[in-house]
C-alpha cells in the first residue's frame, strides 16, 4: 500500500475535516479524488497505490464521514456547504490547478467547484454522474442510506452489502464483498463492525422537496475548458445511457467509458475504468508547459 500521510483542515463552522496525501511529483497538478454519499478515502487505495510517487494524490472525506468530524447540524450535509468545505482547503493549499475524481456525489462536487472556481480544473473524472439523475437511482439510495446496523463479523458485514446491492455488482463473490465491507464499515470500541458515516446525512433527503436540486448543466459545462472523461457503469440506475449520450454530445471531446456488469457505481479499479483515467492523465500531461 502507498504511504500518506493523515491532514486536516477546518470548515468554516469549525469541523476538523480528513484527507490522505499521497505525496508526488511537484510538477504536476496534484489530483483530488471525491468519494461519494456514504464513501470515504478508503474508496481510492487503489488508484492512489496505482499512481502516488508519479502523482500526488489527495483523497478527501467529506463531513460526516471517515475520519471527519460529525456535523452538529445534519442539514449541513448538503452540496453548497460541501462545496464551502472543499473551497476552504483549496484555499489552505493553495491549489491554483488540480485534477479532479469524483464518484456520485464527488463528481457533483467537481462540477460544482468548476462553476465556482473557473480554471482551477486541469482536468477531471466523473464517476457514474451526471446533470441529470435517474430518479429510480435516487430512490434506491434514498431507501439505503442511514440504515444498517452494526454487525459482529466481517462475514456478515460483507453479506449485508450483498443483500443490499447485489444489483449493482451481480458478478461478485464473497470475496470481492469482503474487500467492499472494509472500505465502508469500520471497527467500533464495543469490536462491532459499522458503517464508516454519520447516519443522520439522511436527513436531508427527508425534507420535502429535497429531490428538486439545482440544473447542473451549466456546471457541466463549466468542465469543458480541461481534459474531461466520464465512466459510467453499463447497468447504473442513477446515470442513464441517454444522459451519458447528451454529455457527450455537448462536449464532444469527453471521453465516455462504460463499465460493463457494473452498476452504480464502478470502482474504479474496474480495467476500463482504470484506462479512462490513464488516459485523461495522458490528456493533462500533454497540456502542461514544458519545463525550460
Amino acid at each position: 500500500m502507498a504511504a500518506y500521510e493523515d491532514r486536516y483542515w477546518w470548515s468554516q463552522d469549525n469541523l476538523r475535516l480528513h484527507y490522505r496525501d499521497y505525496p508526488g511529483r511537484d510538477d504536476r497538478p496534484p489530483i483530488l479524488c471525491i468519494p461519494g454519499l456514504t464513501r470515504n478515502a478508503r474508496d481510492f487505495e487503489p488508484i492512489a497505490d496505482r499512481l502516488a510517487g508519479e502523482w500526488r494524490v489527495l483523497c478527501v472525506e467529506l463531513r460526516g464521514r471517515g475520519e471527519s468530524a460529525y456535523a452538529k447540524d445534519p442539514m449541513t450535509y448538503v452540496p453548497l456547504v460541501y462545496l464551502q468545505d472543499l473551497i476552504a482547503l483549496l484555499d489552505e493549499l493553495a491549489l491554483s490547478k488540480f485534477i479532479g475524481i469524483g464518484t456520485s456525489l464527488g463528481g457533483i462536487m467537481l462540477m460544482l467547484l468548476a462553476a465556482t472556481r473557473p480554471g482551477v480544473m486541469a482536468g477531471a473524472l466523473l464517476n457514474d454522474i451526471g446533470p441529470e439523475i435517474t430518479p429510480a437511482g435516487l430512490e434506491r439510495i434514498r431507501a439505503h442510506v442511514g440504515t444498517g446496523g452494526p454487525q459482529p463479523t466481517w462475514v456478515h458485514a460483507a453479506r449485508a452489502l450483498a443483500e443490499a446491492q447485489r444489483v449493482v455488482y451481480p458478478k461478485w463473490r464473497l470475496q470481492d464483498w469482503l474487500r467492499f465491507a472494509k472500505r465502508l464499515y469500520r471497527l467500533n470500541s464495543q469490536k462491532r463492525m459499522v458503517l464508516d458515516y454519520d447516519q443522520r446525512i439522511a436527513e436531508p433527503f427527508r425534507v420535502p422537496g429535497s429531490e428538486v436540486g439545482v440544473d447542473l448543466w451549466p456546471a457541466f459545462d463549466a468542465l469543458s475548458g480541461a481534459p474531461l472523461a466520464l465512466v459510467r457503469g453499463a447497468i447504473s440506475d442513477l446515470l442513464s445511457a441517454e444522459t451519458a449520450a447528451a454529455m457527450k454530445a455537448k462536449v464532444p471531446s469527453m471521453d465516455l467509458t462504460v463499465v460493463p456488469r457494473v452498476g452504480h457505481a464502478p470502482t474504479l479499479e474496474e480495467p476500463e475504468a482504470a484506462a479512462a483515467i490513464d488516459r485523461l492523465l495522458e490528456r493533462v500531461s500533454a497540456e502542461l508547459p514544458v519545463a525550460s
